[in-house]
């Protein structure tokens, strides 16, 4: 993927020390700005969820150098999030959230270089599942 996974490991590293309710955070941000995606979360409780979320980006960020990993469980969950009803736009929703949460949390930290290496991390991941999931609905 040609990801900048030092700047992204340093950033998520600093950002969980600061803020280890990260993704509590992320989901008020989500919310407050899309209130119609809450209904999408009906099916764990929050805490649940924030947990799973959380793994979720470190196996990610485990994963990173690993490209055919990335490309089967990204593809994959992609595939998964289409019957919970998610549509492509709400990616456009998660990443501007996450994005949020995470500047927010990193305070300092989150410069130019982070900023950018976080965007195109999540663009990449992005595509990856609504690629997973426009083949399992064709």
């Amino acid at each position: 993927m040609g990801l900048n996974s030092a700047v992204l490991r340093r950033t998520f590293d600093v950002v969980m020390e600061r803020q280890p309710m990260l993704m509590h955070r992320f989901y008020e941000i989500l919310f407050d700005r899309h209130p119609e995606a809450k209904a999408l979360f009906g099916r764990r409780s929050q805490v649940a969820q924030e947990k799973m979320l959380t793994e979720a980006l470190v196996a990610v960020l485990d994963h990173i150098e690993d490209a055919a990993w990335l490309t089967d469980t990204l593809k994959s969950l992609g595939a998964k999030h289409v019957s919970y009803g998610v549509t492509d736009e709400m990616y456009t929703w998660v990443g501007g959230s996450l994005l949020a949460a995470l500047g927010e949390a990193a305070g300092p930290h989150w410069n130019d270089e982070a900023k950018a290496a976080w965007g195109e991390a999540y663009d990449a991941i992005a595509g990856l599942m609504k690629s997973g999931a426009s083949a399992s609905a064709s």
